[in-house]
């Protein structure tokens, strides 16, 4: 094992003894020490499930780019293993980057992730390779004849310095195939397709699909699996433009809902949709649970909001709470993972509750909590001009999501929520027309809000960095809303 992963694994394990455990959030994971962003490998191995993620251990800043490490038996507990990359080999000196992971049938875990070189030091500029290493679930040996895919593999046109984040399956046949993104001279995203015999050459393929400009530029984090008989391919494109209410988020996460064709060569999508509405969300990853159930995690941060973390704190960034998906309508709907419902505590329960301008229910209130709350007019032929639901709230501070029934629009605002950056405080979806009838289910954290409109049809997620004191929930109305409220304690316990 060379001398920079055991460095990492000796300063993480120092920082573990000096990180309370009530200074993290509850359910959602954090980085063992430092900076934390896009999910990797995310996989099921041995009989657990194994997350790696872009880490920086030394900073709570992007930079010096790591495999952090960490399994969990449930998906909501998780131990911390010691990191299993970095930057060490003349092809990564400048980072690990994202990739995948997929047990082989020897036994081994593969990983497949991208290198980074720069040209010198001065440049901005650097080759991005794609790497393996193989292990045990706990310690990882990169393979010699790395990088097994280089630019020069690349259709003419397209950049090596814009060629990263491997996505690697088994067919069914036996045979592998990846998917690697990549960009023209006009930034314009590709997805470029390798296949393998044995996970460990690869060989190209084809063009997987081409991004013509409609979503963003350079395409990152792809993920690619089939769902409800549809295949799915999830991509974070950078600097995308709105479509009416989609795709706000500038970089953000896209579900393209298709098929590939004969060859399974080259995919084409015919349902396109935002993954998240809300303002912290980014390079989702799925796994396929033992029994059937695919499951996503992503980023819970966003690129633009990222100046907020104070330099004090230890660690900064984390993941959403890992969530089940499924085709519905032709949309792709999502709901908290169902073994989140052993861990609720305390029920508390209302029914048609009048709304006023400032109600405040009994024993409605905290900051990791669960709540079910039905909106709906009061007199169902007179809409209500506006509903609110405020959290995180005390004195001095507030976030909320807002109803406005006649425009359709839900907002997620966290612009009273204590911040010192002009950072990104808010976030509207459109939702179908109800006669003014809205759905719920909403998980706070510590850190965070993630939203379940109408049973999943969409999610807005958000970090929330107000101080843990203010723990007051409270609703709102402009004319007459009638809701039911049911709130429940979340408490996981130990491991």
């Amino acid at each position: 094992m060379k001398q920079r992963l055991l460095f990492a694994r000796a300063y993480e394990e120092d920082a573990l003894l000096r990180i309370p455990k009530d200074a993290r959030p509850q359910f959602p994971l954090t980085p063992c020490v430092g900076w934390m962003n896009d999910p990797n490998g995310f996989s099921y191995y041995q009989g657990e499930y194994h997350l790696f993620y872009q880490y920086n251990p030394y900073k709570t800043e992007w930079d010096d780019m790591h495999w952090g490490h960490a399994v969990s038996s449930d998906l909501l507990h998780w131990r911390y293993l010691p990191a299993a990359l970095a930057p060490d080999e003349p092809y990564d000196a400048d980072g690990c980057w994202s990739g995948s992971a997929i047990e082989l049938p020897d036994g081994k875990q593969l990983l497949m992730y991208t290198g980074i070189r720069k040209l010198n030091r001065s440049s901005e500029e650097a080759l991005q390779v794609q790497c393996l290493a193989l292990g045990d679930g706990l310690n990882y040996e990169k393979v010699g004849h790395n990088p097994v895919i280089s630019g020069d593999t690349l259709p003419e046109g397209l950049s090596p310095f814009n060629f990263r984040d491997p996505k690697i399956w088994r067919e069914k046949d036996g045979t592998y195939r990846c998917i690697v993104g990549a960009c023209d001279q006009e930034q314009k995203g590709r997805l470029l397709l390798y296949r393998s015999d044995d996970a460990l050459s690869w060989r190209f393929e084809s063009v997987f699909i081409e991004n013509d400009g409609r979503f963003g530029l350079m395409w990152e984090c792809p993920d690619f699996f089939e769902l409800d008989g549809r295949k799915i391919l999830l991509v974070s494109p950078q600097f995308m433009l709105p479509d009416g209410f989609e795709y706000h988020n500038g970089n953000g996460t896209v579900c393209l809902i298709g098929d590939t064709d004969g060859s399974g060569r080259h995919f084409a999508y015919t349902q396109h949709q935002s993954v998240d509405y809300g303002i912290d969300f980014y390079a989702a990853q799925t796994l396929l649970t033992p029994d059937g159930r695919r499951v996503m995690i992503g980023w819970l941060q966003n690129w633009d909001a990222c100046q907020n973390g104070r330099k004090d704190q230890v660690w900064y960034g984390q993941m959403t709470l890992p969530r089940e998906i499924f085709l519905r309508n032709g949309r792709l709907y999502q709901r908290p993972l169902r073994e989140l419902e052993q861990y609720r505590r305390s029920r508390v329960e209302y029914k048609n509750i009048s709304v006023g301008d400032n109600t405040v229910l009994r024993g409605i209130e905290g900051r990791c909590a669960e709540l079910f709350v039905t909106v709906r007019p009061k007199d169902p032929e007179k809409l209500f001009q506006k509903f609110s639901l405020r959290f995180a709230q005390n004195e001095s501070f507030r976030s909320s999501l807002s109803f406005r029934p006649h425009e359709r629009i839900v907002k997620i605002d966290r612009k009273c929520s204590g911040s010192r950056r002009a950072i990104i405080h808010q976030r509207r979806c459109l939702v179908p027309n109800a006669n003014g009838e809205l759905t719920m289910r909403v998980i706070l954290d510590r850190n965070s809000i993630e939203a379940f409109l109408n049973d999943g049809e969409q999610v807005m997620s958000a970090v929330i960095m107000t101080d843990q004191a203010a723990q007051g929930i409270s609703f709102h109305a402009i004319g007459e809303v009638e809701i039911d409220v049911v709130k429940y304690e979340l408490d996981l316990g130990e491991a």
